[in-house]
C-alpha cells in the first residue's frame, strides 16, 4: 500500500474532537487509474484552503484496484462542506459507476496519525 504525505490543513492543530472520514474506492478496471490518480491530486491541491481541514492522506492499493483518503476535519459541518464542493461532486459523478465506494465516519478525541493510518492498513 502506498500513501502520499501527510497534508495539513488550515485547521492543523484544532484540539478536538475531531470528524475522520475514510474513503475506499475499489476500481472496476485498474485502467481507470491513471485518471482517478490525476484528479485525486488535484483536488488535494485544494486541501491547504478547505475551511475546517485538519490534515489527510491519499492512499492506493494496486493489487487490489483500490484508492481512498483519510481526512480529519474540525467538524461534520465541514466535512459535509467538502463533500458538496463543485470539484469533489465532479469526480463522484465521472467515476461511481466504475466502481464500488465505501465510506465511513467517526468521531475522535484527538489526532493521532498513527492510530488514524493502522484504520487504513492494519499491519
Amino acid at each position: 500500500m502506498l500513501r502520499s504525505r501527510w497534508i495539513s490543513g488550515p485547521a492543523a492543530g484544532h484540539p478536538g474532537p475531531l470528524v475522520v472520514a475514510l474513503t475506499d474506492y475499489r476500481m472496476n478496471r485498474l485502467l481507470d487509474l491513471p485518471g482517478i490518480a490525476r484528479r485525486g491530486l488535484s483536488l488535494s491541491r485544494l486541501w491547504p484552503t478547505l475551511p475546517g481541514a485538519v490534515g489527510m492522506w491519499l492512499w492506493t492499493d494496486l493489487t487490489g484496484r483500490r484508492v481512498g483518503s483519510l481526512s480529519v476535519w474540525r467538524g461534520e459541518a465541514d466535512l459535509q462542506a467538502f463533500v458538496r464542493l463543485r470539484a469533489h461532486v465532479q469526480i463522484m459523478r465521472e467515476y461511481r459507476h466504475r466502481g464500488m465506494l465505501r465510506s465511513r465516519t467517526w468521531q475522535t478525541d484527538s489526532l493521532d496519525q498513527a492510530a488514524l493510518w493502522r484504520v487504513v492498513s492494519p499491519t
